[in-house]
């Protein structure tokens, strides 16, 4: 029996076929899992529906801005409506204005560090208050995190800050879902060349400084972050939960 055979899941952060959340779904996919996808804007949407018409004509694909509560009540209704249950949810959303992302950290303005925190760790905990209803029998939420959470990176700024919250978020979330038998786990990846990444300065050189650095004395692939995904999606992380898993070529265990 594959996997995730006969589980139903959500996909936020699909982008294009670059994405951390694309390899994740894959592998959902390719475990046995029947997945929707919700985009962000119609800039994305083409991209999205090309990728997920690979999954099949009837793949549920919805629009969502994870900042609008109306927008993510929609969305699990919807969930509702098609499945009547669901039992994975992966949250890969993330933003912060470029401007915040350049110079110094202690020149972040107040609005910058009240989005980049409503759309990368806010949103994990409204996603999970949308789909506990929908996880009768327990389920599995992964989000995607990123060593700045942890220690600083040059030019990460404002976004390491709101890792750290969703980390936390995740970790409040695991004990309130808990008794639901809903865990909440995040995967704290290497870098990798996503849309999103691109947009931070010297991401090149942090690959060639994570490649030189990490004992595996390489970066990780999409394929190895679909795997990671699949296996806490699945029966086997049962008692994993508020955790926070490196999956970095192990990078994070170093030093100097």
């Amino acid at each position: 029996m594959s996997l995730l055979a006969g589980k139903i899941g959500v996909v936020f952060g699909v982008a294009n076929k670059r994405s951390i959340a694309w390899a994740i779904a894959q592998a959902w996919h390719k475990a046995g899992a029947q997945l929707a996808f919700t985009y962000q804007g119609e800039r994305l949407k083409e991209n999205v529906e090309e990728l997920v018409g690979a999954f099949g004509p009837d793949t549920l694909l919805m629009p969502c801005d994870v900042t609008r509560d109306e927008d993510i009540e929609r969305v699990f209704a919807e969930l509702g409506q098609k499945f009547g249950r669901l039992d994975l949810l992966l949250h890969s959303v993330a933003f912060a204005p470029k401007d915040a992302l350049e110079g110094q950290f202690v020149n972040t303005s107040r609005e910058a560090f009240r989005v980049s925190h409503d759309v990368s760790a806010y949103s994990l905990v409204a996603l999970a208050r949308g789909a506990a209803p929908l996880m009768k029998d327990g389920g599995s939420i992964v989000a995607m995190s990123y060593y700045g959470a942890e220690k600083v990176i040059p030019h990460y700024n404002v976004m390491g800050v709101a890792k750290a919250s969703l980390e936390a978020s995740a970790r409040y979330l695991a004990y309130d879902l808990g008794s639901r038998k809903i865990r909440v786990n995040c995967i704290s990846a290497g870098p990798m060349n996503t849309l999103a990444a691109r947009g931070i300065a010297g991401f090149l050189d942090m690959m060639k400084h994570y490649e030189a650095r990490s004992p595996l004395k390489r970066n990780v692939q999409p394929d190895e972050l679909g795997a990671t995904g699949a296996f806490l999606a699945s029966d086997g992380a049962a008692a994993i939960t508020g955790q926070v898993l490196y999956v970095d070529c192990g990078y994070q265990i170093m030093g100097m």
